[in-house]
């Protein structure tokens, strides 16, 4: 069943009506409401955030969610301070990151740095790169080398 595209007047039209749809919680049963890239461009959704992310970083997911929960929620100043000073190897990639948002925030958006925080921020698991190994008696094992997708959104707060 196709969805009717919609024109731009169209779209600017109705435009309270489907921010209050795309922004509701939709049950477990119903699918979300989606929108498309264009429509989410016309009505302006997604202006409001800085995002950046870091793809096939070469560390396990699992080492970087433990810096990352330390930075969610807190504001911009602190979420710096925190992974200055957190002795963990991710901490040079989310320092990165947190720099990328910003500047992405701030000239794309025009988003006020002083009132910026970490509004959400995950590692998911990348693809693994496979090595081989040599062990005992000719044979070879797997080593399975983890990489990560990182992403990190900043907001302004209210």
């Amino acid at each position: 069943m196709e969805r009717k595209i919609m024109s731009e007047s169209e779209l600017l039209s109705r435009r309270e009506e489907l921010i209050e749809k795309y922004n509701s919680q939709s049950r477990q049963s119903n699918k979300p409401f989606i929108l498309s890239k264009r429509e989410r461009k016309v009505l302006g959704i997604g202006r409001d955030q800085g995002k950046a992310t870091l793809n096939h970083a070469r560390i396990s997911p699992r080492k970087v969610k433990i810096v990352l929960d330390l930075i969610k929620g807190k504001d911009l100043a602190e979420a710096y301070a925190i992974v200055k000073f957190t002795p963990k190897a991710a901490s040079e990639l989310i320092y990165k990151l947190l720099h990328s948002a910003e500047a992405n925030a701030v000239n794309n958006f025009e988003l006020n740095s002083e009132k910026l925080y970490v509004a959400d921020c995950y590692a998911n698991q990348g693809p693994t790169l496979k090595r081989m190994r040599a062990v005992a008696r000719g044979r070879g094992t797997r080593i399975n080398k983890k990489t990560s997708h990182i992403t990190v959104v900043l907001k302004e707060r209210d």
